[in-house]
């Protein structure tokens, strides 16, 4: 597959979905801000973000089992009667950095914004020109209004440079791992049981790009091995966030008993952090 110059459509023809799946809806930002203020969960700036960062909303498809052969899910806690496909066109230069591998806050938002305004699992691909973002998160029923849903968890959501051959010295290494994240992609290739299990098969895979930003390698493991890598990653995350504030502060400490102990504290925290490394 040539990824010289991704494109949302490319991303979701990877995911091989039956033609019949197939919807092509627009879908309105004033629904969207309607959605989301008839459940109360958004305040007058969430609106105003998706009307200034979105530029266009397209149903891309539905998953179902008429079309899919894939069984509906429904327990105590959620009903996954289909799946919803989306392509989201946000604002040219809306985003600061056009480099940057991180999601940034704005766009964060606005994907979470979309999957709240939904009542369906969202496999998103967010496009800003310069990068596509792919965004899930599992939604369940609120606990004191049973015809509403929640989001469930944290969402997850990968980077992907638009012009891969532009993005380093690496470009090839990390076009491979591009391709081997498209591959592992499609229906057919993730667990078919119930609509609930094809949305976290897509969800591990994410993580598994996730991962490779990491490693340098992509990897598909078992489900149970998926949950763990999750973890490792929060905590990567996590100790990324504390390691980037401590060298802040280092550069602007004067005392230099401080400057030690703090560059003590960071290699300490490297160090974790490696540990957490080596375990995806």
């Amino acid at each position: 597959m040539n990824v010289a110059d991704l494109s949302s459509e490319q991303l979701i023809s990877a995911l091989r979905l039956p033609a019949e799946a197939s919807v092509g809806q627009r879908i309105p930002k004033k629904l969207l801000a309607e959605n989301l203020t008839s459940r109360g969960t958004a305040t007058s700036a969430d609106r105003k973000l998706l009307q200034e960062q979105i530029e266009e909303v397209t149903w891309f498809a539905a998953l179902k089992p008429s079309n899919a052969g894939i069984p509906v899910y429904q327990d105590e806690v959620r009903s996954y009667l289909e799946l919803a496909v989306l392509n989201v066109r946000l604002r040219q230069g809306s985003q600061l950095d056009v480099k940057a591998a991180k999601v940034s806050s704005s766009t964060a938002r606005v994907a979470e914004l979309v999957h709240r305004a939904i009542p369906y699992p969202v496999l998103m691909v967010l496009d800003d020109d310069a990068r596509l973002y792919l965004s899930m998160v599992h939604i369940r029923w609120a606990q004191k209004e049973a015809d509403k849903t929640v989001l469930d968890g944290e969402l997850i959501q990968g980077t992907f440079m638009r012009n891969w051959a532009d993005t380093g010295p690496d470009a090839d290494a990390d076009a491979a791992t591009l391709n081997a994240f498209m591959g592992a992609l499609p229906v057919s290739k993730q667990p078919r049981s119930d609509l609930f299990a094809l949305y976290q098969g897509w969800m591990d895979t994410l993580s598994a790009w996730q991962a490779a930003a990491v490693t340098g390698r992509f990897e598909c493991v078992s489900p149970q091995q998926a949950t763990a890598r999750r973890e490792a990653l929060r905590r990567c995350h996590e100790l990324d966030a504390q390691i980037s504030s401590l060298r802040a502060a280092a550069s602007k400490e004067k005392q230099m008993a401080r400057q030690v102990a703090v560059n003590l504290e960071i290699k300490a925290l490297m160090a974790e952090r490696q540990q957490a490394a080596n375990s995806l």
